[in-house]
Formats: structure tokens, C-alpha cells, sequence
């Protein structure tokens, strides 16, 4: 298990109008002068994998939205309440300061660094590209939570009042720089070591994992622009995860403050908030899914069974997420093999060449998923065996058949399930009981934003058709 080396740092800068003082927090006295580009690294990649998956409502719902849990006491977010608890706004604001900036500053400080000789200038390098990588997904997080965002004025700390970029602009460059940043990686030379807390510096998995995120990235235009998406997705097919040692895995630590966010909230919190939801309960149950007993505890009765989303559930009846999930050290995906699989069956379905058929990918994909959470290599092939997952006779169509088993695959990654659901339309979700809107398919803008930059948030909010949770985004088609 590697060490987790956690930075305090606060960001040299707010992005947007996340605060009404930039110089203040500019000139933090806490903050030391010399920070190590390294350090900054580091931290934003505890950051942004802890707000990928933390449950905490203030800041991430998407568990919810998807239907993977149920609320308790308090339904409010079950029900599309983003307002109440400014959940945009602390999800745009971390991601923003404490995720991307950090992954910049990083980015400018190693630069700043002495490199004299031909390994020193290629370790160097390396720091960089797979800094730019990390730093392209978590801007590929915002646009693809929000639309049009800033990101040409983004990191400036001396415009607080930034425009809102073309999403499709921005994605389409985020593309190239991700491009970019695969050439310059050499695995033949090393990177961060121990400050990479993903992949302890292995430049080989970089490769792999900056492939896989653009396989991934140009399936999601393929509705909207499918000529493009044919071109980067066999463009990175040949290079992407081979199997389950590939997995960008975040490990966690027994101990706080490097434990999962999980553990912080249902745990040490001692609340009981949350329930599995009846949705995936249900549809796991039919299917006689394997990976029940790693998701799930059994009920009163000795089976599994979930809440209504919307309602107010009995904690006491229902299952809950497993003992092992809510391990403080339970590990957290950034993205696996079983996404790649799922990602190349959907490619082979839309025509675009990247080897094998559907089925092999798709089998390859629930194997990989079963396998990683424990289930045996009998559970596999008793469950691929069945007349309801096998690719040939499962009802629906391919995003059908993908649909659901990538959604069941995604449990407790709520992002790439929303994300995944909103490309496919699968599974048919139901809006949550007393709903106050449909199935949100994206997050509004922060209220910073509408207050303190108003002019560029109105252009914004015009140009995607309106600042609503049910304005599609640019490559949600159907």
C-alpha cells in the first residue's frame, strides 16, 4: 500500500467567483512560500477522488440520482433539491480550487524545477504529462456536470469574474491536450514515485489510463459528432486497459485524514441516511447478481431490499451498503478495466473498429466487475449463463443490454453512472417519488456565479438553453 502524502494547501487562487476576496486568500499566511509541485500533485489527487466519491449531500448527490441509494429522514436530495444545500456550488468550487488549480500550480512549479541531464529532463517530463492527464479529467468532470464552463480564463486568480467557454469548444481542446500529453509520456524513464498516489509513478499505466479516459471521452460525443468520436476512439482503442491490474485504484488508509469518505460519513458520523434503492436492489435480484453480498447487507428478513427514492425509508428495514464499503481504507476507482470493456462493446456497436465483438466485450467487462468486488469465476459463468445477461438473449437493444450492466457495474462511482445513463438512456429510470423536477442531467450553475459574474453566467445560461437540471448538454442527443 503505498503512502498517502497529504498536502494542507490551500490554493494560490479561487477560480470564477468562488470568493468575494482574492487577494485575501492569495496572500494566506498559513500558506508556506516554497510548495513542492509534487506536494500539489499529490494533493489534488486526494482531492478530486475524494469528491468523486464521498457521499456527503452537500457536494455530491449523483449515488442518489442514479438510484444506487435512498435517503432516510431526509429525502430532499432524492428529490432533486440542489438548492437547499448549494450542492453546485461546493461541487464546482472544489473541483475548481482545490482539484484543478493545484494540478496547474503543480504543473508551473515542476517547470520551475533544474533538469540538467537527458533522464532529469525526461523524469521531468513525465511529471508534466501526467499532471495535464489528471488535470483534463477533472475538467472533463465540470463541463460534463455543468455545460459551458470557464476554462480559457479559468486559472487566472486576478479575474474573479471569468467567461463561460463553448463546451463543445472546450471538450474537443481537452482532447488535444490529453493527445498532447500521451506523446510526451516515455515509459522508459520515471515520473512522481510515491507522491503519485494512483499509480506510484508507473508511466506504463499512465499510458493506459490517459487511453482508456480517451477512449471513453470520444464515446460520449458519438451522438453528436460520430465522426470524431470514430476517430479518437481508434485512435486510443490499441492502448487502453488489458485487464483488472490496469485499474486506476486510489487507496485509502485506516486512519484519518486519509480514509474514504464513505467511512467519515456513514461511520464516524454514526448516520444512518442512506439505504440501498429499491432500483437496483430489485433489478440485482432478478438477475441473481453475484455481487450482492459485496454491495449489500441483508435485511430483517434475510434479504435484500432497498428503498423508494423520493420517500422518507426506514433505515432499520431495509439492507444497507456492506460492512465493506464502508471500510475506512476501502479503495476508490477512477476508472477500471470493466468501463474499457463496456466502453469497447458500445464502440463495436456503433460500427467503429477497434477488434472483437460486443459480446466479448461485454462479457469481459461483467467478468472484470465481478472478479475486482470478489466474485468467483463459477459466479461468472453461472450469471453470464442466464437468459436475462446473456448478449444474445438479454431483451433490448445494445444500449439496453450495456445500459443496465454498466449501471450495476458503476455502484458507488454515482458520476460515471449518471454520466453513462445519460449517454445510453439506460436503465429507464423512474423520477424519484415527489420529485420536484425530472431526472436532473445536469447540475446549475453556483450561485456565486449568478451573483458575482452575472453578465458571463446570463450568456452562459443562454447559450445552453437555459440554466435548468433538464438543459441536455451538448453531446445528450436523445
Amino acid at each position: 500500500m503505498k503512502k498517502i502524502l497529504i498536502v494542507t494547501i490551500l490554493a494560490a487562487g479561487v477560480l470564477g467567483a468562488c470568493t468575494k476576496n482574492m487577494s485575501e486568500l492569495n496572500n494566506n499566511p498559513k500558506v508556506p512560500e516554497n510548495v513542492p509541485g509534487e506536494g500539489l500533485f499529490s494533493n489534488a489527487q486526494k482531492a478530486f477522488t475524494d469528491i468523486m466519491t464521498t457521499p456527503n449531500v452537500n457536494q455530491n448527490i449523483f449515488e442518489l440520482i442514479v438510484q444506487f441509494w435512498a435517503e432516510t429522514t431526509y429525502p430532499q436530495e432524492s428529490q432533486y433539491d440542489l438548492g437547499e444545500r448549494n450542492i453546485p456550488q461546493n461541487w464546482w468550487t472544489i473541483l475548481y480550487r482545490d482539484v484543478i488549480k493545484d494540478y496547474d500550480q503543480s504543473k508551473v512549479l515542476i517547470r520551475q524545477e533544474l533538469a540538467t541531464g537527458t533522464s532529469e529532463q525526461k523524469v521531468k517530463a513525465n511529471k508534466l504529462a501526467i499532471a495535464e492527464i489528471c488535470e483534463v479529467y477533472a475538467f472533463s468532470v465540470v463541463l460534463n456536470t455543468f455545460g459551458n464552463i470557464p476554462y480559457t480564463e479559468a486559472l487566472d486568480p486576478n479575474n474573479t469574474t471569468p467567461k463561460f467557454d463553448d463546451a463543445k469548444t472546450v471538450y474537443y481542446a481537452l482532447l488535444d491536450s490529453l493527445d498532447a500529453a500521451i506523446a510526451q509520456l516515455d515509459p522508459n524513464y520515471e515520473s512522481f514515485g510515491d507522491n503519485d498516489l494512483v499509480y506510484g509513478g508507473d508511466v506504463s499505466k499512465w499510458i493506459k489510463f490517459a487511453n482508456s479516459l480517451k477512449l471513453d471521452l470520444g464515446l460520449l460525443i458519438a451522438d453528436s459528432d460520430p465522426t470524431k468520436a470514430k476517430s479518437v476512439v481508434e485512435a486510443a482503442a490499441p492502448n487502453v486497459f488489458q485487464s483488472n491490474a490496469d485499474n486506476a485504484v486510489f487507496q485509502y488508509l485506516t486512519s484519518p485524514p486519509n480514509v474514504n469518505p464513505i467511512w467519515t460519513n456513514l461511520v464516524q458520523s454514526n448516520r444512518n441516511d442512506f439505504v440501498p434503492a429499491k432500483t437496483l436492489v430489485d433489478t440485482m435480484n432478478f438477475l441473481n447478481d453475484p455481487r450482492r453480498p459485496f454491495y449489500f447487507t441483508l435485511d430483517p428478513n434475510g434479504q435484500y431490499s432497498g428503498g423508494i427514492p423520493g420517500n422518507g425509508n426506514t433505515y432499520a428495514n431495509f439492507s444497507h451498503t456492506s460492512d465493506m464499503t464502508k471500510a475506512p481504507d476501502f479503495p476508490s476507482l477512477w476508472l477500471d478495466y470493466a468501463q474499457v470493456e463496456f466502453d469497447l462493446a458500445e464502440a463495436v456497436e456503433r460500427g467503429f473498429n477497434v477488434g472483437g465483438t460486443a459480446q466479448l466485450h461485454y462479457n469481459n467487462a461483467i467478468t472484470a466487475s465481478i472478479k475486482y468486488w470478489g466474485g468467483s469465476d463459477a459466479d461468472v459463468a453461472a450469471y453470464l449463463a442466464q437468459q436475462s445477461v446473456n448478449y444474445l438473449t438479454a431483451p433490448g437493444d445494445w444500449k439496453h443490454k450495456i445500459g443496465i450492466q454498466s449501471w450495476i457495474a458503476f455502484y458507488l462511482r454515482g458520476w460515471q453512472a449518471w454520466t453513462q445513463w445519460r449517454k445510453l438512456d439506460y436503465p429507464a429510470l423512474k423520477k424519484a417519488n415527489n420529485a420536484l423536477t425530472d431526472i436532473p442531467v445536469r447540475y446549475t450553475y453556483p450561485i456565486n456565479e449568478q451573483t458575482l459574474n452575472k453578465t458571463n453566467y446570463d450568456a452562459a445560461s443562454q447559450a445552453i438553453g437555459g440554466d435548468a437540471v433538464t438543459t441536455k448538454l451538448f453531446w445528450d442527443k436523445y
